[in-house]
């Protein structure tokens, strides 16, 4: 089957490179961009079922069912409390963004202690974190430049949404140089590798199409149930950089040696494709089977991760066998010039077929000092921990930090990024609203709480129950009252901006009533807030059933990222079994043996959790101040450390198959298959590695570097160790067992 599609893509050269450039432009004027699709907000990938999204269903009520997301317009004046001027400036900028598109809530929230400072609560129709959202923020913010605004008046905007565009922003600079210096790192790399001037161009063309061919196409699909999150974008361009540029270097070698044989140019490109063109496939579905099993995943993250880059991982794999056999015909020798590739009957094994020949000849030796060096590392596990996904806030001089620190320093330290905690009642609490006080006094009370603010200390000043109650006799809901007093009413402007600010604790039907909490385990957003979080859900169970809710919930950053850990934790015991079989049973389908995959699958496991004590090590032991490992770096290094493992068991253990084929002993076998294929190994594992360690040296967050070197690390201990002696050495030890029951195993020798 290889040798016709090598047929085939050797005849239709030309058509073959012109279809490929022409999908560039076609898919990038037909199809959606992937950053306008990409979720930014990790807790959009929670199911439903989730704790915090129950609890996050329960503010329905304060945004209206129309709203998909929220943000908040912070004014603030720098010379104390908000004059008339600054009023009417206020509700001028609360009339234009009433007027924008999707815009489907614009209300007042809160007017801090002093006066100075006013929160406007703005909601979108618009779904998704991607053009949409960026253009809600963008829209909102040009208002605050069409506002005839006192001087001393500013405005922000920040919450979530707002946040999470300005991250996304600063994030796209970080992908592109990402994406530079990756591809920059790759052209050196190979041209080193090759000491040639085209063959490195030739390698990485295939790839670098591939990654822009794939990211419309993966955009479409969210049309169809995918999820794409920043690091979908990262992973994708390391991904599709280094393993195209891998499967790159598997066919252009082989290339090389065929002409070293004596082989014409087309010949020879159809000889090797021949031989490396089902190992380039199988690689790729080992890693395409790994990254859809993630669809069983019950996270949103994972399983929108693995169809995004399985769709990335097609496209490289289709040009890996079409596109890549075609440049190589075109330029012929002259790809590789110039070196000389001389014909030569005899062909040299090479250094690492004499380090090999060395190693096997003491195989049991070998496997001490491996399963010794594996085993230490394995031992720095001891003391493991993960932390939650670190949110890590704005990015610093945006918009949205500026409004933070506003909010900050004016407001209660209750309401800087506080636990939201929720109380749904079968009746509005203007009844009874001393059951409200009770509730919050428990609040107060319960240990697992270090502050809490909510009705009854709305924007820093005390209402009593009694008063309350008194004020919504006269007054009415508070969410219906203007920004001044009515006529008729003599209360100071403190005691009515008070009143006034409860509208942001009590839904419009009175029914459901918010509390901004702090954790007494931690800030919000450590590791110990988040794993404060069953403690905190518990004693607001009890509360919330002391004071007659009906229903309660705790909504928080803290809460996504306890409850996006526990599933995580799930889902890698769910899957991992899962990928075992899955690419035991390609190996076995490939090797045509039912012995091999156990030990390749044995060894692959043995370098992950190897690796992932060395992260632990760096990251944990030697970071005191680390919060621990992000939660998932355990299973992307698996997923990315089996599949991407496994790519080169495949090339070499399909190359000593082919090479005991030729009536040869094992150890021959090995000793050849190691020597001709221990430069495209190394090659390869260096430039994939060094992908991943350039991913962790530009990626920016602290999660993105655990996962660049922790990867990296992995691939650089599969390339130097696992793959060129470990696996060699239990393959000399078990012989002509490696073949069961294939017909090899009765003619090996």
């Amino acid at each position: 089957m290889f040798k016709s599609i090598a047929r085939f893509s050797v005849k239709f050269r030309w058509l073959i490179i012109i279809v490929w450039l022409a999908a560039v432009p076609v898919t990038a004027k037909t199809l959606p961009s992937l950053t306008s699709v990409t979720k930014s907000n990790n807790s959009a990938f929670l199911p439903a079922s989730s704790p915090s999204q129950k609890a996050s269903n329960l503010t329905t009520p304060f945004q209206g069912k129309n709203t998909s997301t929220t943000a908040i317009i912070v004014a603030s004046s720098s010379t104390g409390p908000l004059s008339s001027s600054d009023q009417q400036a206020i509700v001028q900028v609360e009339a234009m963004v009433k007027k924008l598109p999707n815009i489907s809530l614009v209300k007042e929230q809160a007017t801090s202690k002093d006066g100075a400072v006013q929160e406007i609560l703005v909601g979108t129709s618009a779904s998704g974190f991607g053009m949409g959202s960026q253009q809600f923020v963008t829209n909102v913010r040009n208002t605050f430049t069409k506002v005839q605004a006192p001087t001393d008046l500013s405005f922000h905007l920040t919450g979530t949404l707002a946040e999470d565009v300005d991250s996304n922003n600063s994030n796209n600079s970080a992908r592109n140089n990402t994406q530079l210096f990756i591809i920059i790192f790759i052209i050196v790399l190979l041209f080193i590798v090759y000491k040639s001037l085209l063959a490195p161009l030739i390698t990485l063309i295939p790839a670098a199409l591939s990654l822009v061919i794939a990211s419309p196409l993966i955009a479409e699909s969210t049309k169809i149930g995918v999820q794409v999150s920043p690091i979908t974008q990262l992973l994708l361009i390391v991904l599709l950089l280094g393993a195209g540029t891998d499967y790159g270097i598997f066919l252009v070698f082989r290339v090389r040696e065929e002409l070293r044989r004596g082989h014409e140019p087309k010949e020879a490109v159809v000889q090797a494709l021949s031989k490396v063109g089902e190992v380039i496939t199988f690689s790729a579905l080992t890693v395409s089977a790994a990254l859809l099993s993630l669809l069983l995943a019950s996270f949103g993250f994972y399983k929108g991760l693995g169809p995004a880059l399985a769709i990335g991982i097609g496209v490289l794999l289709l040009a890996g066998l079409t596109l890549l056999p075609a440049l190589l015909t075109v330029f012929g020798r002259a790809a590789f010039w110039p070196v000389k590739n001389k014909v030569s009957k005899t062909q040299k094994i090479g250094a690492w077929g004499k380090v090999a020949d060395r190693v096997i000849a003491h195989p049991v030796l070998t496997l001490i000092v491996g399963t010794i060096l594996l085993g230490s590392l394995i031992a720095g596990l001891s003391g493991y921990k993960t932390g939650g996904f670190n949110n890590s806030g704005p990015p610093p001089k945006s918009d949205s930090a500026a409004g933070s620190q506003v909010i900050a320093d004016h407001f209660p330290a209750a309401t800087n990024n506080p636990q939201d905690i929720i109380l749904k009642f079968n009746k509005p609490v203007w009844d009874d609203f001393g059951m409200i006080a009770r509730a919050q006094k428990e609040l107060n009370a319960d240990p697992v709480f270090k502050s809490i603010s909510g009705p009854i200390n709305s924007g820093g000043t005390s209402l009593n129950a009694a008063a309350i109650s008194a004020l919504y006799s006269q007054l009415g809901p508070p969410n219906l009252l203007p920004q001044t007093p009515p006529a008729g009413f003599s209360l100071s402007p403190q005691i009515y901006r008070a009143y006034r600010s409860i509208a942001q604790f009590i839904s419009p039907d009175g029914k459901t009533v918010q509390f901004d909490a702090l954790l007494s385990a931690g800030p919000s957003g450590s590791t110990a807030a988040s794993q404060a979080i069953p403690a905190a859900r518990s004693a607001l169970t009890a509360i919330a059933t002391s004071v007659g809710a009906e229903d309660n919930g705790l909504l928080s950053q803290d809460s996504f990222i306890y409850d996006i850990s526990h599933i995580s934790t799930s889902d890698l015991y769910k899957i991992v079994p899962v990928v075992l079989i899955i690419i035991a049973i390609l190996l076995a389908v490939l090797l045509r043996s039912l012995v091999a995959p156990w030990y390749l699958i044995l060894t692959v496991g043995l370098s992950y959790l190897a690796t992932l004590g060395f992260a632990n090590i760096v990251f944990v032991h030697l970071s005191p101040n680390s919060s621990g490992l992000s939660f998932f770096l355990p299973f992307l290094l698996f997923i990315f450390g089996m599949a991407l493992g496994e790519d080169y068991n495949i090339l070499v253990m399909s190359r000593i198959r082919e090479e005991a084929h030729d009536d040869v002993t094992l150890r021959d076998a090995i000793t050849k298959a190691i020597g001709f294929t221990g430069t495209t190994v190394t090659s390869a594992g260096l430039i994939l590695a060094g992908t991943f360690g350039v991913l962790g040296l530009v990626g920016g967050q602290s999660e993105v570097q655990q996962i660049g070197y922790s990867i990296a690390f992995g691939i650089l201990l599969d390339t130097f160790f696992v793959r060129t002696l470990f696996v060699p050495s239990i393959a000399v030890l078990l012989g002509k067992w490696n073949w069961w029951p294939s017909k090899l195993y009765r003619t090996s020798k």
